[in-house]
């Protein structure tokens, strides 16, 4: 039987959170940011994850991103707001929050707090059956090592059956594209939305596997959608050579240049002013910077030419 046509697919990147070189919020700088990745080809757009660093963000700083940057996309592409937090309270408060504002989908990570604390299944599943009451929207299940938390594909196909609000997942652990394959099988039709991350740097795999959206690294949305859109036509040896082309950026995004990466593109192509990020984290090392330059310049990527 073909699956359901999920609500959302195709590439929905991370957008970064553009800083002064003071540390303050850049808001201009976030929405020429926002444009490019509109205009790179962005099906839809993801704020306040892991790689915006969030976690060096305030809470009054993540209301005014959310606030300026849903206000600012102005319903152009559906927008993914990251909610994640120990406390279900919190978490459910930032969801309505976001659902009221025009958030398209919100993506949460399971509870966990530093390198030691985490919580069982049972616990797990009573904080996401606390932060879906009142959504109207999906919500997203973030499974990703940065939480240390295990998060079995039998246990996640059991939230989706249960929980109507949780249909998409985003699996970025190892063997990503086998727990793919057998959430699909396990959950059948409450699995709207099987999604790779990670920057794509396992998107062939997780695509043979039944992935219908990649929620990448914000540089180059172009070029990932030159692998996403031949796929979803069934131009698959096409899809083949353009992911064996992007392939080089993409692994220097996620083995070398982290969440630095669409930043110092977006720096050197004129769409932001600074590509730096917040203190205590280290700006991206000049090595690092050049090798990076050197392979996006052999592709051409639009932020590259955006703001010329």
């Amino acid at each position: 039987m073909p699956r359901p046509t999920p609500r959302h697919q195709g590439v929905f990147p991370v957008v970064p959170t553009v800083f002064h070189a003071d540390g303050a919020l850049d808001l201009d700088g976030q929405r020429r940011c926002v444009d490019f990745m509109i205009d790179a080809g962005s099906d839809g757009l993801c704020i306040l994850a892991n790689f915006s660093e969030q976690f060096a963000l305030t809470d009054a700083e993540r209301e005014t991103l959310t606030r300026e940057i849903l206000a600012h996309v102005a319903g152009r592409v559906p927008v993914i707001v990251t909610t994640s937090h120990f406390s279900a309270a919190v978490c459910a408060a930032r969801n309505r929050q976001a659902q009221a504002l025009g958030a398209a989908m919100v993506m949460v990570m399971p509870p966990y707090h530093g390198a030691t604390l985490r919580v069982g299944e049972a616990q797990i599943a009573a904080f996401f059956r606390t932060v879906t009451e009142g959504l109207d929207i999906p919500l997203m299940i973030q499974d990703a090592p940065v939480s240390g938390t295990p998060l079995s594909a039998a246990f996640l196909a059991q939230l989706a059956r249960e929980l109507p609000a949780v249909r998409y997942f985003k699996i970025e652990v190892p063997q990503a594209a086998e727990k793919l394959r057998t959430l699909i099988a396990l959950g059948g039709d409450a699995i709207e939305g099987p999604w790779d991350g990670e920057e794509g740097i396992t998107l062939w795999a997780d695509l043979l596997a039944g992935a219908t959206g990649a929620m990448t690294g914000g540089g180059f949305p172009d070029g990932m959608r030159q692998i996403l859109d031949p796929w979803r036509a069934g131009r698959h040896d096409e899809a083949c050579a353009a992911y064996a082309r992007w392939l080089p950026l993409i692994n220097w995004e996620n083995r070398q240049g982290g969440f630095l990466t669409a930043k110092a593109l977006m720096a050197a192509g004129g769409v932001i002013r600074c590509d730096a990020p917040r203190a205590p984290w280290p700006p991206m090392p000049d090595g690092v910077r050049a090798g990076l330059l050197d392979i996006a310049r052999r592709l051409d990527p639009l932020v590259l030419r955006w703001a010329r």
